[in-house]
């Protein structure tokens, strides 16, 4: 029977100019053909805070200063929405010829896809997520009149910052159970899905950023996924990152994990979310990895030769 991989791809799979990612995304679709080759059925997931923010701020920017004009209230929900097709356009089209040349007849699909959040998580009481262009003084003023945060930085300018809730329901969960079903490689979920807070029988789009690891873990588990692969810049998970007494970690048990998460061996914008993820996965089933690694290491990753693998430890 064909196991499940739900794969987290991140910045780096993808490019920050259209002509980047037009690039990045047909290197990126070789291994996610391979596996496919292999017989995995995939879903992927990937980083868009880059394009939900350049999609913000130029729509901002369309409307200038006038807080009458129609996109000086332009939804971060629905930039998000945007950055989703913009980046799911290139990868099926790139993953789909990739498997072409594979001989490989699959059906690539992007599911623009809602992600449900509690308006009660912490997060929306402290915004820490940076999102759009830096600002003067005046325009974080004017972001503040239409009722968004902004923070100081450090050299004196200000940035928007919104909340980053907890992922809690994937809303199309069952469309892409059945692409799936259906042999199809689905795109989903990019940049952690649009965040909605139910209100009736209506979703209504929330001004905040979802943690994409996050995300795909919750997505990978309610797929019933075997592997949840989180694609990073660096080989393994290391504790000490980047000091002399740096320790590259082959294999962890989620108490492990959590035990050097609490630790604070993680960086918060980083590794940190990555690892949090593959522990609440691999915790949620016996058998189930979750591995952090390059996506060019995918294929020895899998048969535990590269990155790191948590999963629960046999006794």
């Amino acid at each position: 029977m064909a196991k499940t991989m739900v794969i987290a791809l991140g910045r780096g799979d993808l490019g920050e100019t259209l002509e980047a990612q037009y690039e990045a995304v047909r290197r990126t679709a070789v291994p996610i053909s391979r596996l496919a080759r292999e017989g995995w059925k995939i879903a992927l997931t990937f980083s868009n805070s880059h394009w939900a923010g350049v999609i913000y701020t130029a729509m901002k920017a369309d409307a200038g200063t006038d807080p009458g004009k129609p996109y000086q209230r332009f939804p971060l929900s629905v930039a998000s929405a945007m950055s989703q097709a913009l980046i799911g356009y290139d990868l099926q089209n790139a993953i789909r010829t990739a498997c072409l040349r594979m001989g490989l007849q699959i059906t690539v699909s992007t599911v623009l896809t809602q992600v449900s959040v509690s308006p009660y998580d912490a997060s929306f009481y402290r915004p820490n997520k940076e999102i759009g262009k830096i600002l003067t003084e005046e325009e974080a003023l004017l972001e503040e009149d239409l009722g968004n945060q902004v923070k100081k930085l450090r050299d004196g300018q200000f940035r928007r910052v919104v909340p980053s809730p907890v992922p809690e329901t994937v809303v199309e969960l069952d469309a892409i159970k059945a692409l799936i079903d259906h042999g199809a490689i689905v795109i989903a979920a990019g940049g952690g899905g649009i965040p909605v807070l139910p209100e009736g029988l209506d979703l209504r789009g929330s001004a905040a950023i979802i943690e994409k690891d996050l995300t795909a873990s919750l997505l990978a588990r309610n797929l019933g996924a075997d592997v949840l692969l989180l694609s990073t810049s660096v080989p393994h998970v290391s504790v000490s990152y980047r000091q002399e007494t740096q320790r590259d970690i082959s294999r962890m048990s989620p108490e492990q994990a959590e035990a050097l998460i609490e630790a604070g061996e993680f960086s918060e914008g980083t590794m940190r979310p990555k690892v949090e993820a593959a522990a609440a996965f691999a915790r949620s089933g016996k058998g189930r990895r979750g591995i952090i690694t390059t996506l060019s290491l995918a294929g020895m990753a899998l048969a535990g030769e590269a990155g790191t693998t948590i999963q629960i430890q046999e006794a």
